[in-house]
């Protein structure tokens, strides 16, 4: 997924999930839509550079979209991290479409929003020799001290029924798969976050032994004159289904 000129600024603050405050290179200060409805734990840090799209479209009420946050690595250098959820799914189909998810290549049609019975599920791949798989995705943005990624970010009620109907769709006959899509450049693995919420944590076990099927696929970011152009699905990260976070380090 390719970027349309970004503009750099600095992050004064997020507030009403929805609106940030972004300092631009010239001192002026516009609101920005925050395209994210979780806590964004990590990545909500004022101070940081962030990257915003433009917008032309009179119909719109904020001209800019927060996009990108650059985050500070223990090494010295930086991190870049999406916190437009909305663009998450693209950027799985773009990969799906291309092959570039080898455990999920071979289906020959694609359908984005897969509805079912009180749920719905982000990809339905069919195909005559492989049958249906499918797919829910999940947005990866969460690096705690310990250098680790977790999901979720807070309590989500919603997440852990989507382990459940995946479930459901094995108990039916059907391949069914979490992907994590790990949108932050710093993260090399992930976890479920069970010190944020446990009840996610055991289900996700849960459905696993019951034949859910787990991927985590990191991102690039790619940089044109030192311009964030684009964002992709980069290289398969493993899964850690018992990693635990303490305060005085981790258990594995």
């Amino acid at each position: 997924m390719t970027y349309e000129a970004l503009v750099p600024g600095i992050l004064r603050r997020r507030y009403k999930r929805f609106l940030a405050d972004v300092e631009l290179a010239d001192g002026t200060v516009v609101v920005a839509h925050c395209p994210n409805t979780g806590s964004m734990r990590a990545v909500n840090v004022p101070g940081c550079r962030v990257w915003l799209s433009p917008s032309t479209n009179p119909a719109r009420k904020l001209a800019w979209t927060w996009e990108l946050i650059e985050l500070p690595r223990p090494d010295g250098g930086v991190a870049l991290a999406s916190v437009h959820t909305g663009r998450t799914n693209a950027i799985v189909e773009e990969a799906l479409r291309a092959g570039r998810v080898e455990a999920l290549a071979g289906y020959a049609t694609l359908k984005r929003e897969a509805k079912l019975e009180g749920a719905r599920l982000d990809f339905r791949l069919d195909d005559p020799q492989h049958g249906t798989a499918f797919v829910e995705v999940k947005q990866v943005t969460l690096q705690e001290a310990d250098g680790h990624g977790y999901f979720p970010d807070t309590v989500s009620e919603r997440a852990t029924r989507h382990l459940e109907t995946l479930a459901a769709q094995v108990a039916a006959g059907h391949r069914a798969v979490l992907l994590f899509c790990v949108a932050h450049t710093g993260i090399r693995d992930v976890a479920p976050a069970a010190h944020l919420d446990p009840r996610y944590a055991e289900t996700l076990r849960r459905v696993v032994e019951a034949g859910v099927e787990v991927l985590a696929y990191g991102c690039r970011v790619d940089r044109d004159d030192g311009r964030p152009a684009g964002i992709s699905l980069d290289d398969r990260l493993p899964v850690s289904l018992h990693r635990q976070l303490h305060d005085a380090g981790v258990v594995d």
